[in-house]
């Protein structure tokens, strides 16, 4: 069965606890070892705007290209944003660390018991932590809507970064799930309930003399739902995009990571093509 989809009937794993800490017990600390203690070797920041409802297929492609990062040695968060409004603001949902496993020459320095406890826990680390981003994801999609009337992506994005350069892993990796419309005091993506035109070089000034570049510290950077408006929702065939405006949308967000020290490396319009790695 399908990653998220086989985890919509487990009870929400997400709680303050597992938001504000990892939530994954400790493998040396439960076997009673020491803990080597070193960096992620990737770590996966998932980005949720909750102004951009996707469908069951696209759900299901977050959850698909998020499953290769739960791994020994990765770590990850789920974590969603919108308008700085009541009920809807950025929120680390929740966050995990996969130990790294024993090589070969530490195993035959530990005792069996100690062994056995450790093996036990590294076997159910990788289902759990899918469980854990399971829970944030289905916690994130169910608040999703369209009824807000704001989008402050870029502050957002900004925030998050934050916590992004704080990271000690080796590589970092970050997925923009968003239709990458800003809607704010700072300027607006839309006109007349579709993509607007926007003129690139203008808007990143607007973004210099706001002080909303960031810093990604060096991380790839991907999106899934670029573009993609409620009103695709409401139409069968949804709403037409013209080429040069997704084509601008997109080179003012390539120019955007650049500056804030990130690397985009798919803008996916809505969908992406290739996994991300």
């Amino acid at each position: 069965m399908r990653f998220y989809t086989a985890l919509l009937s487990i009870p929400l794993a997400c709680s303050a606890f597992a938001a504000s800490q990892n939530a994954l017990p400790n493998c040396y600390s439960y076997a009673k070892l020491n803990d080597p203690a070193k960096p992620a070797a990737v770590e996966l920041f998932v980005i949720i705007d909750q102004t951009t409802p996707l469908d069951s297929v696209l759900q299901q492609a977050v959850a698909n290209n998020i499953k290769p990062f739960l791994q020994a040695g990765n770590a990850f968060s789920v974590t969603q944003f919108s308008a700085f409004t009541q009920g809807h603001y950025t929120d680390v949902l929740v966050m995990g660390k996969l130990d790294f496993v024993l090589d070969n020459n530490s195993r035959n320095d530990i005792g069996k018991a100690q062994l056995s406890k450790f093996d036990q826990c590294i076997n159910v680390q990788v289902p759990n932590a899918a469980q854990l981003a399971g829970g944030g994801l289905k916690k994130a999609f169910a608040g999703t809507t369209s009824e807000v009337s704001k989008s402050d992506v870029l502050a957002s994005l900004k925030d998050i970064a934050a916590k992004v350069k704080q990271s000690t892993a080796q590589q970092k990796v970050v997925f923009v799930v968003s239709d990458m419309l800003e809607n704010s005091t700072i300027s607006s993506f839309y006109a007349k309930q579709a993509v607007r035109k926007i003129e690139p070089e203008k808007e990143l000034k607007q973004v210099q003399d706001n002080q909303l570049f960031a810093d990604f510290a060096g991380a790839r950077v991907y999106v899934l739902g670029a573009g993609l408006l409620a009103e695709d929702a409401k139409q069968v065939k949804g709403v037409y995009r013209d080429p040069k405006t997704m084509a601008a949308l997109q080179q003012f967000w390539r120019a955007y990571f650049q500056k804030s020290n990130g690397q985009l490396v798919e803008f996916g319009q809505p969908a992406l093509l290739n996994a991300v790695r």
